[in-house]
């Protein structure tokens, strides 16, 4: 599975693809240069734990520039409530 991210200054996503498959999506738009809003999280039912791997991408990006992350999206708060090790990104 390959996570592509698209990103255009105001809003982005990261999508999971399983060779011509989507498997996930996640979006998210900017709230200011340092921080943003995860709105949305999809997963395709066929693909088990994508949502885990799209967080995991955000987070990531999150680390490598130096920003936070607001969690609206159901998926995405449930996930910050539950794992501690990523709350430092955490806006």
């Amino acid at each position: 599975m390959n996570i592509e991210h698209f990103d255009d200054g105001k809003k982005g996503h990261f999508k999971a693809m399983d060779g011509k498959t989507e498997a996930g999506l996640m979006t998210y738009v900017w709230a200011g240069e340092d921080k943003f809003i995860i709105e949305h999280t999809v997963g395709n039912p066929a693909f088990k734990g994508v949502g885990i791997k799209l967080l995991d991408k955000a987070v990531a990006f999150a680390r490598e520039k130096g920003v936070k992350i607001i969690p609206l999206c159901p998926f995405a708060k449930k996930m910050f409530d539950r794992m501690e090790e990523i709350h430092d990104t955490l806006a």
